[in-house]
Formats: C-alpha cells, sequence, structure tokens
C-alpha cells in the first residue's frame, strides 16, 4: 500500500540501514536503488542532503511529526534527482518508513519558469535600450519632425527642433490637433495631404503657413503603423531649404559613384525581384556583358534555388523591410556558380518603390576554415551552411565523408600513422583503408607502396 501511494519508499532500521526500498513510479529512475539494501541510508544521497536526512531520521525515532524535506540524489548525468520524503516510525525497535515523491517534474517547470523570466528580462532589456536611442535620436535631431495620430490629426510627440519653428512649447503642443499650429486656411490643405498619405503612401510637400508670425513651412508626410494604431511622420522645413536641393544632388552623385565602384555587387529592382540598376561589381558576378543585359532580368534568374530563394527574400522584406545575411549561390550566365551573401533594404517611399540588394562574395571565407583537399566542411556551423546550397541528401553524404575522414586521421595518429594497426582499430581491411586514404589524400601513399 505504501509503494503504492508513494513514488518510493524506504525502509531503514534504528541504526539508518536500509533494510528495504520499493519504487512506485515507472518515471522516477534513481541510479544504484537495488544495491541499498545493507546500506546506510545517508550515503546514498548528496553532501549537502545528509544533514537533513539526518534530521528527518531524528524527527522519526522520537515519533515527532515531521515535516517534508527534499532530499537529492546523484546521478552521472549530472543532474540531481529530488525527492520529498516524510518518514513516521515503524515498529518499537527504532525502524523508520520514508515516503518520497518524485519532484523531478517540479524542478523541470521551474527551470523552465527561470530560463522563461531570464529571456523575458533579455526583451525587455532590448526594448528598453532600442527606445533610448530613438528618444536620443528623436530629441537632439536637427531635422523638426512630430509624430500624429492619423484617426485624431492631434500631435502625439514633437521634438525640440519642431517646437522652434512652431513657436510653442513641446508640452503645449502635445494633445493639441496640429492645424492648430498653422494658419486658419491650412486646415483643409493639412487633411488634403493626410488624404493622399493615406490612399498612396506619399504625397508631395504642402507650403502652408505658421499660426504665430507670418512665416511659411514646407510640410511633408508619411504613414507608419505601430501595434494597432496608424500614425503619421510629419516633417516640417523652411522653404529656404529647398536651396540646398543643390548640394543634396551632388551627394547623389558621389554616392552613386562609390556605389558603382564597389568590390561588392549592387542591385536594385522593383518590387517583384525585376533588375532596375546593377553595379560594375554584380555584372562581373553574373558574368554578363553590360548593365543592359542584365536590366528587366529578374534577380530570381541568378539565384542559387530558382522558385526558393527570391520568394524567401521578398517574403521577409514585406514583413521586416529588410534582411541581413542570406547565405545562397549566384549562378553566372556561363555556369560558374559563386557563394554570396545577401542583405537587402526595401523602400517603400519615392517616386518609384524599390529594393536595394547587397551581393558579397564569401567564396574565400569559406575557403579559410580548415578542410581536406576536396574541400570538405570540418565543423557542424560549416554544415549547417549548406542548408539552402545543397539538397539534403547531398549533405549527409557530405556529413559522412566528414566523420569517415576525421575517424581515419585519428585513427592514424593515435597508432603513429601505422597502417595496419589503423586498420584494425577502425575495423576494416587495409586494402580498404588505402582506398579511404587515396580517396581523402591522407598519408605518403607513394612511399608506403614502395616498402
Amino acid at each position: 500500500m505504501i509503494t503504492v501511494a508513494s513514488d518510493i519508499a524506504v525502509i531503514v532500521d534504528g541504526q539508518g540501514i536500509v533494510r528495504d526500498v520499493a519504487l512506485g513510479s515507472d518515471e522516477l529512475t534513481v541510479e544504484g536503488h537495488d544495491k541499498w539494501l545493507g546500506q546506510p541510508w545517508i550515503e546514498t544521497v548528496t553532501v549537502e542532503s545528509r544533514p537533513k536526512l539526518e534530521a528527518l531520521l531524528r524527527e522519526a525515532a522520537a515519533n515527532m511529526s515531521s515535516r517534508g524535506r527534499q532530499i537529492n540524489y546523484p546521478t552521472r548525468a549530472g543532474a540531481d534527482v529530488p525527492v520529498m520524503y516524510s518518514a513516521v516510525p515503524l515498529g518499537p525497535k527504532g525502524s523508520v518508513v520514508a515516503v518520497g515523491r518524485d519532484l523531478q517534474a517540479m524542478s523541470a517547470m521551474q527551470q523552465r519558469l527561470v530560463e522563461a523570466q531570464q529571456a523575458m528580462e533579455r526583451d525587455y532589456a532590448r526594448l528598453r535600450q532600442t527606445e533610448t536611442r530613438y528618444r536620443l535620436l528623436f530629441q537632439v535631431t536637427a531635422e523638426a519632425v512630430l509624430i500624429v495620430d492619423a484617426s485624431n490629426l492631434k500631435i502625439v510627440e514633437v521634438n525640440p527642433a519642431a517646437a522652434r519653428l512652431l513657436g510653442k512649447s513641446a508640452k503645449r503642443l502635445v494633445g493639441e490637433p496640429i492645424a492648430d499650429s498653422f494658419s486658419s486656411g491650412a486646415g483643409q490643405e493639412l487633411q488634403g495631404l493626410f488624404a493622399t498619405v493615406r490612399a498612396a503612401g506619399r504625397a508631395e510637400p504642402i507650403e502652408v503657413g505658421v499660426a504665430k508670425g507670418d512665416k511659411t513651412l514646407l510640410v511633408s508626410a508619411s504613414q507608419f503603423r505601430q501595434e494597432a494604431t496608424t500614425n503619421f511622420l510629419v516633417r516640417l522645413s523652411p522653404p529656404g531649404a529647398a536651396g540646398a536641393s543643390e548640394d543634396a544632388d551632388e551627394a547623389k552623385a558621389r554616392l552613386s559613384a562609390v556605389i558603382e565602384k564597389l568590390p561588392d555587387g549592387f542591385v536594385v529592382t522593383n518590387p517583384n525581384g525585376e533588375v532596375l540598376a546593377a553595379n560594375r561589381a554584380f555584372i562581373e558576378m553574373v558574368q554578363a556583358a553590360s548593365e543592359t543585359q542584365v536590366c528587366g532580368e529578374s534577380l530570381e534568374r541568378w539565384l542559387g534555388r530558382p522558385g526558393v530563394d527570391m520568394r524567401v527574400l521578398l517574403s521577409n522584406l514585406r514583413e521586416h523591410d529588410e534582411v541581413r545575411l542570406f547565405a545562397t549561390t549566384l549562378r553566372g550566365e556561363h555556369a560558374g556558380a559563386t557563394e554570396v551573401e545577401i542583405s537587402a533594404v526595401a523602400v517603400p517611399d519615392g517616386d518609384q518603390p524599390c529594393i536595394g540588394f547587397s551581393v558579397r562574395d564569401i567564396g574565400r571565407r569559406l575557403t579559410t576554415h580548415p578542410t581536406s583537399q576536396r574541400g570538405l566542411p570540418r565543423s557542424v556551423e560549416q554544415l549547417t551552411e549548406l542548408v539552402g546550397r545543397m539538397d539534403l541528401k547531398d549533405i549527409v553524404r557530405e556529413t559522412t565523408d566528414v566523420i569517415e575522414q576525421m575517424c581515419i586521421e585519428a585513427a592514424l595518429e593515435l597508432t603513429g600513422d601505422n597502417r595496419v594497426s589503423a586498420a584494425e582499430m577502425l575495423g576494416v581491411s587495409r586494402q580498404s583503408l588505402y582506398v579511404k586514404l587515396r580517396r581523402y589524400g591522407l598519408g605518403d601513399l607513394a612511399s608506403e607502396a614502395e616498402s
């Protein structure tokens, strides 16, 4: 009855020697419990549990009410097995029966709870850091920026630069309709600006007068979603700032020249992945004759797996607006293949929405890892990098070759390059070992053949 009612039951005599033990749970696995008979019970538990076990036996021997105590049993796997014991006296000779309840499930649940709590704390810390960076950038930027609630067109946030241009304090502006900060006739123009942004995603800037003073400002807006709400990011600038467009055009020209001469490939496509422009490095990677040959073609034409890689890239760009270090291969027009990493960003604003792809050749980087003459990867990390570039059956074959080669190298090292001993150690014939040595290019087979 005791065994059925508990996970484990132990009977010890007055000297603390185990006289009987029974497990009532198939899930409780206590190593060596079948060897406890005739042994002191205290020697079967962990060191830190021994004082608790002694107190448990003392209370039971003195006919005192024994409160439950957690006793841990050591295991070779490293994780102790926790059991909650209660004990009662058994007979007049000082014998004690202890019944225990398995706490492994509770311990595992507590561990998962701790891990989940730590993960939440890390996420909260990252969120706080991101919000701090956003706040700092929002406050120190020289550009005047407002955040406006799209549902009621009231100002949610305002930075110091915008407050100075509008001639009001930031505290007074927050919660105020944006139209109140501009002249009386500007309300309809602002309504039209926001309506156009809602419908088309973008709109040309408008020039409106400020409520205080006789100055005018250029107002532009873009829409973004935050959780379940929609907001407008409103930028303000003096009309004279348009004169700086010449400097901006010159900066864009310099940027275009730099991109054209980059050693990494750079491609601009439309949202469907059709190439609009490409730099010289990308044209060389795909072995094309000129930019005209690649423009209008889908980037998928040169990516490793047709119908897979491009779909994954576009799906992630639609969801996150950017992709970093996407590993794939780039096929050339003349059947050449290059290992590459692709980073991409979606640019939904502007006259024509587009996607920019940065393509980096990582062929040299991959060969810097220790490999055999056949170029086999030598680590789990390198093997997992093959996912997406090779079929599963090819990856499994590569993995088998890696393990086989490493075992042969280890056997040769342990036997001092003795082929006969190495073959015996590996359980293969000498001829089979020679075939594998030639396959992997290991050892000096020429000198062995001469001997």
